[in-house]
């Protein structure tokens, strides 16, 4: 995973100058990400998740409980959110990445 930036109260999680995930410090701590297509709709109506504010249209999910997932879980859906988004890089991007 290539780059974090400190936005305000934000962590920025970065793949080829595109977010994969995001991490909103306030209390509560609240994490964004993207998620597969299949995967949306049942996370989105899961409690204390639901889709992402100005970025659920690109299928990303707000976690406003992050208890709600195992590490395990975390793991995969963060992993998941990174392929996701680098799959959709260019292929000079791709090439930069190497």
């Amino acid at each position: 995973m290539n780059s974090s930036v400190l936005m305000y109260n934000d962590i920025c999680f970065m793949v080829g100058e595109k977010m994969f995930c995001v991490i909103l410090l306030d209390t509560p701590l609240k994490v964004s990400f993207k998620v597969s297509d299949e995967e949306f709709d049942e996370m989105s109506n899961l409690e204390g998740i639901v889709p992402a504010p100005y970025a659920a249209r690109d299928k990303w999910i707000l976690i406003e409980n992050v208890n709600v997932l195992s590490k395990i879980k975390w793991e995969h859906y963060i992993n998941q959110s990174y392929n996701l988004v680098k799959s959709k890089l260019s292929k000079k991007k791709l090439a930069l990445l190497k």
